[in-house]
């Protein structure tokens, strides 16, 4: 496979992934750290990274946006739930030093 083919078909998978987490509101950030070691704002800054090396600027929060589909503070309005202690605690137990 060639190197362009290649990116394309990484692309298509970013988008399909991010999609799909736009559409699953109901997958908590702290169940995605918990179970997979990463959520939406590791997409985020792994994004931003991604246009920082190719040096386009791009914020924190800009970044946020294209993955969430909205404004951070949006999204939390609209679908973030508090985490229950179990939850916490094994956030704390699988990401020591976070």
């Amino acid at each position: 496979m060639d190197d362009k083919t290649r990116i394309e078909l990484e692309a298509a998978a970013f988008r399909t992934l991010v999609g799909h987490l736009r559409e699953r509101t109901d997958v908590q950030n702290i169940d995605l750290m918990n179970l997979a070691g990463f959520c939406r704002n590791c997409l985020s800054k792994w994004y931003r990274a991604a246009a920082e090396e190719k040096g386009i600027g791009m914020t924190y929060d800009e970044a946020r946006e294209i993955v969430y589909g909205m404004t951070y503070e949006e999204w939390k309005a609209k679908y973030q739930t508090e985490a229950s202690a179990d939850k916490i605690a094994k956030f704390d137990e699988v990401n020591p030093g976070h």
